[in-house]
């Protein structure tokens, strides 16, 4: 049977010990911090070089290859001034807006209504039609692709900004009315009922009460099929055929066959067509945030 260890003898008077002290707790703050900063320095230099490359490409006199423009020797805006004038973005970006608005104001509306009966109305069917619109979330947008288009085809919307709006209205639904509708259930029952009390109709009821306090829901849906018609490329292709009814993802595409050695004006067609998302973004930022935030406490 062994011995327990006998306890180590105490350093000797006069003799340093050899121990390493422990580091202070403010040095160890200070290193995880540095650290942190690091990681988050690393992230922000990988996210945001694509966008410098693009705007400082686009600014460049002679960016006569990518790798030329990211330090330019001059900055010029000859590249966007010969895209708006010349190279016809601004009808591309007039299609897209015009889109854009017609999706956002469609999706945000129908989206309401249909959350506002999923949520406050029981009906048959009601959990069913749910997880109808959720799987028609999960189709992939490759496989709607020749559907929509013999179904536009055979109601005469193919190269129509109308029809590809109703489209994207379509694309949009199921993750508004999903979003939407958690707000809808939030806001409690007694609130419409007191306006019912106070001699309010249905419709006063809805554009008076429950559309103010869903309006920040209506903000993270409004940009997310904002999003949904301005980037999207695939269908804009597939309908449209008429250069002048081109959005801004399909005639970047044309712009790119046309000028496909010309960086400086490639690049500054490409920064045009993501100003508008960002200005939007920036817009709205604030009813997103807090729709967001109520969205996933209440919903």
């Amino acid at each position: 049977m062994s011995r327990p260890a006998a306890p180590a003898a105490p350093d000797a008077p006069g003799k340093r010990s050899t121990r390493t002290p422990p580091r202070p707790r403010r040095y160890r703050r200070a290193a995880g911090t540095a650290w942190r900063a690091l990681g988050v320095a690393v992230v922000l230099a990988f996210t945001l070089f694509p966008a410098y490359f693009m705007v400082v490409s686009g600014l460049s006199e002679r960016a006569v290859s990518g790798t030329d423009a990211l330090l330019p020797r001059s900055v010029s805006l000859d590249n966007f001034t010969y895209v708006l004038t010349e190279a016809g973005f601004l009808t591309y970006l007039r299609n897209s807006l015009l889109v854009a608005l017609i999706t956002v104001v469609g999706s945000a509306l129908l989206a309401l209504f249909a959350a506002t009966a999923v949520a406050r109305f029981r009906f048959r069917l009601r959990t069913s039609v749910l997880i109808m619109v959720l799987i028609v979330q999960m189709v992939p947008l490759e496989a709607l692709v020749i559907p929509l288009f013999l179904q536009a085809s055979d109601l005469r919307m193919l190269n129509s900004l109308i029809g590809l709006s109703i489209v994207y209205i379509a694309m949009s639904l199921p993750f508004a009315i999903w979003m939407l509708r958690g707000f809808v259930a939030a806001i409690p029952v007694e609130v419409e009922e007191a306006a019912y009390i106070d001699g309010a109709s249905w419709p006063r009821m809805f554009w008076s009460v429950l559309f103010p306090l869903v309006a920040p829901g209506l903000v993270a849906t409004g940009i997310f099929s904002f999003i949904v018609a301005w980037n999207e490329f695939i269908l804009a292709l597939t309908f449209l055929q008429d250069g002048d009814k081109f959005t801004v993802a399909v005639g970047l595409r044309q712009f790119f066959q046309q000028h496909t050695t010309d960086w400086g004006a490639l690049m500054a067609a490409s920064t045009i067509i993501t100003l508008p998302v960002m200005v939007f973004f920036l817009i709205v930022q604030r009813g997103l945030v807090s729709g967001l935030v109520q969205g996933a406490v209440k919903g």
